[in-house]
């Protein structure tokens, strides 16, 4: 399949129900076992393995409409899918917002922020608001994305990561195991990304210590973390 240029009215019905046939034909239940064992619960599951996911998308060749059909059609593997196929250079701040939204597992949140949105020009204005949303998932996108963007984004600046501290510092009291996990693995990548952070009245550069502390559980983060601030 070609990619799809702003001239093509989209995909047809007939690439989108191919796409979802073959989702179908691949899926076992073995994988839809495993998928409840490590914790993501979703009804309109095929259970496909990510390899095979992975060489479908190669198959079906970079296609931002075929992305956004996959997406809306509401099936777990096929919103997987719809991160690899998407273009990240089309990708807009209303389709991150939307997307993020429809967030109900870990696994199609942080393949999405990994694959897709840290690659989007627009990911890190992105990381604040979510961050600041009631939503499980929609809070842990703002922590996986963050991650994400450290481990991707070589443009990236380290003040970028160091006013996100404050954003990091407040979500370590939740205690919703997602977030939970999410702000974890984003003290980890952002800190290990920085070298150096610039003085100012907010924050001092991270002591050693401080990268001892990415590595423990979030749970003592919220009591540990003011010992940085001036």
């Amino acid at each position: 399949m070609k990619n799809a240029s702003p001239e093509n009215e989209g995909p047809s019905n007939a690439e989108v129900k191919a796409a979802l046939a073959s989702l179908k034909r691949l899926g076992t239940k073995r994988t839809r076992d495993e998928m409840v064992r490590y914790g993501t619960y979703v009804k309109k599951v095929f259970g496909v393995p990510v390899g095979a996911m992975q060489t479908l998308a190669k198959r079906l060749g970079r296609n931002h409409e075929l992305a956004t059909a996959l997406w809306d059609s509401g099936w777990y593997q096929a919103r997987m899918v719809a991160a690899f196929l998407d273009e990240p250079e089309q990708v807009t701040p209303a389709q991150m917002d939307r997307w993020c939204r429809d967030f109900d597992n870990w696994d199609v949140c942080d393949t999405v922020c990994f694959h897709l949105f840290a690659r989007a020009p627009h990911a890190f204005g992105k990381v604040a608001p979510w961050a600041r949303s009631r939503d499980e998932f929609v809070k842990r996108g703002a922590f996986a994305l963050l991650a994400c963007l450290a481990l991707h984004d070589r443009r990236a600046h380290d003040e970028w990561f160091a006013e996100s501290l404050p954003l990091v510092e407040r979500a370590a009291s939740d205690e919703r195991n997602f977030v939970k996990k999410g702000v974890s693995w984003a003290l980890r990548e952002a800190f290990a990304a920085a070298s150096t952070f610039p003085l100012d009245a907010q924050i001092q550069p991270p002591t050693a210590g401080f990268r001892a502390l990415c590595m423990t559980d979030c749970s003592q983060f919220s009591g540990e973390l003011g010992c940085f601030h001036q």
